[in-house]
């Protein structure tokens, strides 16, 4: 990864975090083919899309988690909802909850496409979309960024808010 995509990320986890300072409640969905694409194993390997794609719904719950651990790098609560069952390392999605996070300033990050939905056929914009009005958004903003981005954040050392 080169320098222009660390800083790519280090400044989006800088804006969310000015969004959260200024009051703001932000909810994120992340996507996951950074580590794994299920299309592509589909066309590698011809296995079943169902299968594929739940192997992708844990890459989205470990692209959650980076994002959060850069969040919380710099001062930001954040907590990550999925309906993918996984206790040890993410809550259960649970949309009450969500929104008692949201308002008390914290970010909700929520694992994506099937492990935002818990149906590994769904894509993530219609994981942003059902997340968006089960928590009532006012806005739903939409971006293509490689979560790979957010993994140099992990090592970047100078990171300031």
């Amino acid at each position: 990864m080169g320098e222009a995509s660390t800083k790519v990320a280090i400044q989006i986890v800088k804006e969310v975090a000015i969004a959260c300072e200024v009051g703001l409640e932000v909810a994120i969905v992340v996507g996951g083919c950074n580590f794994f694409c299920g299309d592509s194993w589909i066309s590698a390997t011809s296995l079943a899309r169902p299968t594929t794609y739940q192997i992708g719904m844990m890459a989205t719950v470990m692209n959650s988690i980076l994002l959060q651990s850069a969040l919380e790098k710099l001062g930001v609560q954040s907590h990550v909802q999925s309906a993918f069952t996984m206790p040890e390392l993410v809550e259960p999605y649970n949309r009450q909850l969500a929104i008692r996070h949201l308002e008390k300033g914290r970010v909700v990050i929520f694992g994506d496409v099937g492990a935002g939905t818990g149906n590994p056929l769904f894509s993530t914009d219609t994981t942003t979309t059902l997340r968006a009005s089960k928590i009532n958004a006012d806005a739903l903003l939409k971006g293509q960024m490689s979560m790979a981005y957010l993994i140099a954040i992990l090592s970047e050392k100078n990171i300031t808010s």
